[in-house]
């Protein structure tokens, strides 16, 4: 995350407090301006413009709480993080709940800080990296963090991609980041599901058809290739495309030409052309359901979306930030989970993956009766954990998946400590850095979502 252009606003009565930790977040790139107290950090707040507050607890006249709730008040879409040498859990857990985005124990590590303050950021939308203001995708995950660049990447030439991923996973949402980073952006970027039409429409969907062309054909209708002319056309569920237009579309993609139904000319047209699926296009092939040339003619590149239960550091975001467009859509004040909510989400499997994780959270926003959303309404609205289905897996995927998620819980629950992980799963600290390089785990994001939950 960049922190050039970020400015902390440090509220301490202690004149060695200020000055220790602006100096340590002026060495990291931050604009940092201080405060001795409530009354001058709610004047400071007035006439400068803040992104984030760094607040004492305990300081004479008005306490950092007092401040939180006058900054949530009147600057509600600033976080607080505040600090206490007096920490407690009692103290922190009415903090949380309160809404102070993290409460962090005096003297505060460097890393853990920064940790936070990034965090803060992300959640608030004050995240200065083209990836969150581009791609509107919030993440803090290794695994997404890496993806993202390589859409980067991959968006600066115009070879068509396919994007791999679960169902719920936020397939368009990377397609639609694609055409963002690409030479395009400024043009159509049109999508459309090609299991969500029939299949005698789809045809007459995406490259027109002309007048009397057949029965309710009143009119001329371009389709949404021509109309994408210049921009992407994002095609998602290719694998249920019916097999007689998947020759057809082959064909535009070799020709860029299409022929409207009913018509005998073809229009030349200027598209790139980006595919979605859920399932195995491989398997498909070998069944005789897909075709192999226009796998390839789609498939020059490929993009993994991990499954939400592989972005454990991300729920907490996602959770928050769904919260915050409820906010907003219904103008009323933003609702908080408990610490032990946010616990409950992390430790959930996701199989419904992003698109799961919002319905859970409009529903409990719906049915919360107070501010708070407490662990008992989470756990009251996700389904009962059924049984993962194991007919067509072999007993080493399955033990493979068994291993992985054993692992990633084990660095959530010792907040990514991995000697005291080794500890718990009876290996030695060697083996055990084997076994999270195997599954490509990375001990920092658990970190980081641990604390996020607290």
């Amino acid at each position: 995350m960049k922190t050039d252009g970020i400015n902390v606003l440090l509220v301490d009565d202690d004149p060695g407090v200020l000055q220790l930790l602006s100096i340590r977040l002026n060495a990291l790139g931050f604009n940092v301006s201080c405060a001795d107290g409530g009354e001058s950090a709610l004047k400071k707040l007035g006439s400068e413009r803040v992104n984030i507050v760094i607040s004492d607890l305990r300081m004479d006249g008005m306490n950092g709480i007092e401040l939180f709730e006058n900054i949530q008040q009147h600057y509600p879409s600033i976080p607080v993080i505040v600090l206490t040498a007096h920490g407690s859990i009692k103290e922190a857990v009415s903090a949380t709940q309160k809404g102070v985005f993290s409460f962090l124990t005096k003297p505060v590590d460097k890393d853990e800080l920064l940790s936070s303050i990034q965090q803060a950021l992300r959640l608030s939308d004050h995240d200065t990296t083209p990836e969150t203001k581009t791609s509107k995708i919030i993440t803090c995950s290794a695994n997404m963090l890496q993806l993202l660049e390589q859409a980067k990447l991959l968006a600066q030439s115009d070879i068509n991609i396919l994007i791999r991923g679960e169902s719920g996973t936020g397939k368009e949402l990377l397609a639609s980041t694609l055409q963002a980073f690409s030479p395009r952006a400024d043009k159509p970027f049109i999508a459309i599901n090609c299991s969500a039409i029939p299949a005698d429409l789809l045809e007459s969907e995406l490259f027109g058809h002309v007048k009397g062309a057949f029965t309710g054909a009143s009119r001329d209708n371009k389709g949404l290739f021509a109309s994408a002319d210049g921009g992407t056309v994002f095609l998602d569920e290719i694998g249920d495309m019916p097999a007689q237009l998947q020759v057809k579309l082959l064909r535009v993609l070799q020709e860029q030409k299409i022929r409207p139904v009913g018509s005998h000319d073809d229009i030349a047209i200027n598209v790139r052309v980006l595919s979605a699926t859920h399932q195995n296009l491989e398997t498909a092939i070998t069944d005789g359901k897909f075709r192999e040339d226009l796998y390839y003619r789609l498939n020059v590149a490929s993009l993994n979306l991990p499954a939400l239960r592989d972005r454990v550091a991300d729920i907490q975001l996602l959770a928050r930030h769904f919260l915050n467009c409820i906010a907003q859509r219904n103008g009323g004040v933003c609702k908080k989970f408990s610490p032990a909510a946010l616990e409950a989400l992390m430790a959930y499997h996701w199989p419904g993956n992003i698109r799961q994780l919002n319905n859970v959270v409009e529903q409990t926003a719906a049915l919360a009766p107070s501010p708070i959303i407490g662990e008992a309404q989470i756990l009251a609205t996700l389904p009962q954990v059924k049984a993962s289905p194991v007919d067509n897996l072999s007993l080493t995927e399955a033990r493979k998946n068994f291993e992985r998620e054993y692992l990633q819980k084990l660095l959530f629950q010792t907040k990514g400590n991995v000697s005291d992980a080794a500890r718990h799963a009876g290996r030695n600290r060697s083996d055990f850095h084997k076994l999270i390089k195997k599954h490509q785990l990375d001990p920092d994001v658990q970190r980081s979502a641990k604390r996020a939950g607290k």
